[in-house]
């Protein structure tokens, strides 16, 4: 079917909750994918991170192969030989204790802020139902009840209210704010270490640093979510690591399958996973063996092609050549690795419909951004290519390319 065909199925008969760009994948290989019509595009948004390792990568397609032949779903009611590996394997590269694994990443959230108010009653000693736990204004944390009643984005929150209680709204990259809101009722403090739905907002240098101080110094839990910015998108395994510090808690989905099949897990101190028992908390199909598998070939793909070296390498040439574009509608230019965002004066939606007809692929955010994500085993030649259709794109006044787009 064509392109037209296809979209004008999906209008018809599926819920009108996101504004993609009007291409239809069929087939992807790296950092490249191609329509039903055959044409060809640069990926520059990864699945939001997702696709880290690159599309159908070959290592992990043949776990996941491999592992379907065999079994794919236990359930938890059992056990399975791929689960004690997942979890070896995770505490030999983070360090953390334990491991709880999930499917999304917001049930990763979820997770995590059930065990932080549990350990704020159990171990802290916070009276019952009293726990507060605090987040940060811009924050993007998933799309449950829960999580959106804690956005500081009306959009997200409109229509979906009564929200749970218990959540405290501080600004990012203030630790003193921080500081300020925490009360003996406050059992934790999430925060995106660089928050990407946000724009990547990159906090002040030594903010981590100090949030770290300031969670130990009142027994209060530092939680940082890596679904996006860890496993290798910023330069770093984690995003955290670049300034040297170990939450309590960190959470990790998205390329932790590199885009198989979806696998999230929490990351802790057997103190603080430990608050969990039997019943208190599950999911059929967290930790089944092929997730397990996939995540296992996944983070080896990630460590054995040293795809965090990869990213802060050809992340510092990416920032570097489009800080020296000349462009009458780019305000600003910040990124880390290979996560990168161009602040516009104008809606960004029309620069990003100018790249696709020119066959890169990228998103907007929050209007006026747009936001870079290539799979960081990007060759340095196609980086270079997309590098040159952005500055192509977003050199001419913003008339010229509103007129490229309607006349594509």
């Amino acid at each position: 079917m064509l392109t037209s065909e296809l979209i004008a199925l999906e209008e018809q008969y599926g819920a009108h909750n996101y504004h993609p760009l009007d291409v239809v994948i069929e087939r992807a290989a790296g950092a490249w994918v191609y329509d039903v019509e055959g044409r060809k595009y640069l990926d520059f948004l990864a699945a939001y991170s997702a696709v880290n390792q690159g599309h159908c990568h070959p290592a992990i397609l043949k776990a996941f192969t491999d592992q379907a032949h065999r079994v794919t779903l236990t359930s938890r009611a059992f056990r399975n030989d791929q689960l004690p590996l997942l979890y070896k394997e995770l505490h030999d590269i983070t360090g953390y204790d334990m491991a709880l694994p999930m499917n999304s990443g917001v049930e990763a959230v979820e997770t995590a802020l059930k065990a932080a108010r549990k350990w704020g009653y159990t171990v802290k000693g916070i009276p019952a139902n009293q726990a507060e736990i605090i987040v940060c204004s811009n924050n993007f944390h998933g799309r449950t009840i829960t999580v959106v009643g804690f956005s500081s984005d009306q959009q997200y929150r409109s229509g979906f209210g009564p929200f749970a209680p218990g959540f405290i709204e501080v600004p990012f990259g203030d630790a003193e704010a921080l500081r300020n809101a925490i009360t003996p009722n406050t059992c934790a403090f999430l925060v995106e270490p660089i928050q990407g739905e946000a724009g990547v907002l990159i906090p002040p240098t030594g903010y981590l640093q100090q949030v770290e101080s300031i969670c130990r110094e009142h027994n209060v839990l530092f939680m940082a979510d890596e679904i996006q910015a860890g496993l290798g998108r910023t330069g770093r395994f984690f995003a955290h690591q670049h300034e040297d510090v170990t939450p309590d808690v960190v959470i990790i989905g998205k390329a932790l399958s590199g885009g198989y099949y979806p696998v999230s897990a929490v990351l802790a101190s057997r103190t603080i996973l430990g608050v969990f028992h039997p019943g208190d908390h599950g999911s059929t199909f967290g930790g089944n063996p092929l997730a397990c598998a996939v995540a296992r070939a996944a983070l080896r793909v990630i460590i054995d092609e040293d795809l965090a070296q990869r990213s802060a390498d050809l992340g510092a040439h990416a920032l570097a050549r489009l800080q020296t574009m000349d462009s009458p509608i780019l305000q600003h230019v910040r990124g880390r690795g290979l996560w990168l965002a161009l602040e516009l004066n104008t809606p960004a939606r029309p620069y990003c419909e100018a790249l696709k007809a020119r066959g890169v692929l990228c998103k907007e955010t929050h209007d006026t951004v747009i936001r870079l994500a290539p799979p960081l085993i990007i060759e340095k030649a196609d980086l270079d290519w997309a590098l040159d259709q952005i500055e192509a794109v977003i050199a001419p006044a913003p008339a010229q390319v509103q007129h490229a787009v309607l006349t594509h």
